[in-house]
């Protein structure tokens, strides 16, 4: 079964007898739907609509684990804690001592990824004894990038992208019938109106391409590669400039070579 630790998460763990109602107040995800069998995907935004973070929460012994960017971890603790006010709950970073597997064709163990069914699975684990393969990263790096499900910080910035733009809304990162959270005006409107203007897509193309090389539909500009891997890569794009480009049948170019373009859709 194709496994990767992953390094670069961590994780925040939220514990005591508030913690579900704590954080389903300020997270976009519906944290009734977590249970020690079943995951959420959601995001702590800014009251702007912006993603502050992203991550899968899970349920452990009462307590919910939210696997983040490590790099985000000690910030998303500490912006939670801000919130607590007499909320009986503990919050703590806890990334030096536990990281992420991610588990995919026929996934054992840990809980199913919520974003989508053919992510396979995910893990909380001991950080000591695991070891970062380049190998396993990359294929898992493919593998999402092949599902169009993004990554901070590669893919889009924190504290700039909406999580329309981001997908959350098509990977089950926001839930559109809970009650308020931080950010939910902003991120209702966006839905309702459907005024989504960027996504992130698939770019498929012969040979390799830098991190923020722009794509191009004739002399147009449509958007700008994030994470890439040979022949593949995910791009932030204008959604209404790649659609007039396919309808035309406008080339979509890569730093002068032909590109195929992948829209993402909504999946179980």
């Amino acid at each position: 079964m194709p496994s990767a630790f992953l390094e670069d998460r961590g994780v925040v763990r939220v514990a005591g007898v508030d913690a579900r109602g704590f954080l389903q107040g300020l997270v976009s995800c519906d944290m009734d739907k977590v249970s020690p069998d079943s995951a959420a995907y959601g995001a702590l935004l800014t009251p702007q609509g912006k993603i502050v973070c992203d991550f899968i929460v899970s349920m452990e012994g009462g307590a919910f684990d939210l696997d983040c960017p490590r790099a985000l971890a000690a910030d998303l603790a500490k912006r939670l804690r801000f919130y607590k006010l007499r909320a009986k709950v503990e919050i703590a970073d806890v990334s030096e001592t536990l990281g992420v597997v991610a588990t995919w064709g026929e996934p054992s163990g840990g809980v199913r990824d919520p974003r989508r069914l053919d992510m396979g699975a995910r893990k909380i684990v001991e950080r000591a004894g695991q070891a970062a393969d380049a190998a396993e990263r990359a294929a898992y790096t493919a593998l999402r990038m092949a599902r169009i499900v993004p990554e901070g910080g590669a893919d889009f910035a924190y504290g700039d992208a909406f999580p329309h733009e981001a997908n959350l809304d098509l990977l089950n990162g926001v839930d559109f019938k809970k009650g308020c959270y931080i950010g939910q005006e902003v991120v209702s409107r966006v839905e309702h109106r459907g005024s989504a203007r960027k996504r992130i897509a698939r770019a498929e193309f012969e040979g390799e391409a830098a991190a923020g090389a722009v794509l191009m539909a004739g002399d147009i500009e449509i958007g700008t590669l994030g994470a890439t891997a040979p022949g593949m890569a995910l791009a932030m794009v204008r959604v209404d400039r790649a659609q007039e480009a396919t309808a035309a049948g406008t080339p979509i170019t890569i730093e002068g070579r032909h590109a195929t373009l992948a829209l993402p859709e909504k999946r179980g």
